[in-house]
């Protein structure tokens, strides 16, 4: 499964990339760099400054999104990987409406996709994971779409063969001469897991951004320059349950600022 996940993750970011471009099958893409800045995250130190990378595009036969977080500590080094670290997801999606040139919408649903995502990192963090997708016209939503994925870890630690449910979703609101954009995801592992390597609790993580449309006021251009806030919700962060000897709930909100290109 891991391998095939792999395969297929490889297949859709190489085909949407260069390959892609050359050939007319890239529809849009964007890229962006975020900063952030918060205090009281659990687990690791607790102040923390983030660069982001984001890229996301459609293409022919479907779209993909990649982040890449370079996390430096303040203050603390983290116990595993010391003063800063790194994360990332690729999460290409292969639609079956665009695939076989038919349109598979029914009630809300615009489309059905093969939704994957690889996540690494420092330290024991690779997983894979894979399963159902869909994209939903919800009214006032510029985008809202709903994945269903079967996690699959690399190496035997706990949290294989768990279900994953990930709703991600875009809002626009106008005020005044500009506007607020609500966008953000929630990863809700709804399974417990338990090996000799340990124990993996089910666990909600809700990441939502709100932010202002500063290019756009300033007169710099729209879609371009945001400024505001991020709220990290996690409960039993990485799948540790939360306890009175170690909190692993999260809430913490960050000050950012991201740009566009």
């Amino acid at each position: 499964m891991k391998r095939m996940c792999t395969s297929l993750m490889l297949a859709g970011s190489l085909l949407a990339g260069g390959q892609a471009m050359a050939d007319g099958l890239l529809q849009w893409q964007n890229n962006s760099l975020t900063y952030l800045y918060g205090k009281d995250f659990q687990v690791n130190p607790r102040i923390q400054q983030t660069v982001t990378f984001e890229h996301a595009d459609a293409w022919k036969y479907g779209d993909n999104f990649l982040f890449i977080d370079k996390i430096f500590y303040n203050g603390k080094e983290d116990g595993g990987v010391g003063s800063n670290t790194y994360y990332g997801e690729l999460s290409p999606r292969l639609s079956f409406g665009k695939i076989f040139d038919q349109k598979l919408a029914f009630g809300p649903v615009t489309d059905v996709l093969l939704a994957m995502t690889y996540e690494f990192g420092e330290g024991d963090t690779e997983s894979y994971l894979i399963g159902p997708g869909f994209d939903l016209a919800i009214p006032g939503f510029d985008y809202f779409q709903l994945n269903f994925y079967q996690r699959h870890t690399q190496g035997a630690r706990a949290g294989d063969n768990v279900w994953q449910i990930t709703p991600v979703w875009s809002y626009t609101i106008p005020v005044g001469n500009s506007n607020i954009l609500i966008d953000g995801f929630m990863d809700w592992v709804v399974d417990n897991d338990s090996n000799s390597k340990g124990d993996y609790h089910a666990n909600l993580h809700f990441n939502p951004q709100v932010k202002y449309d500063l290019g756009k006021a300033l007169n710099f251009g729209e879609k371009q320059l945001y400024v505001g806030v991020e709220y990290d919700y996690w409960s039993d962060k990485y799948g540790i349950e939360d306890s009175q000897y170690f909190k692993t709930d999260q809430s913490t909100t960050s000050f950012l600022v991201k740009f566009h290109f």
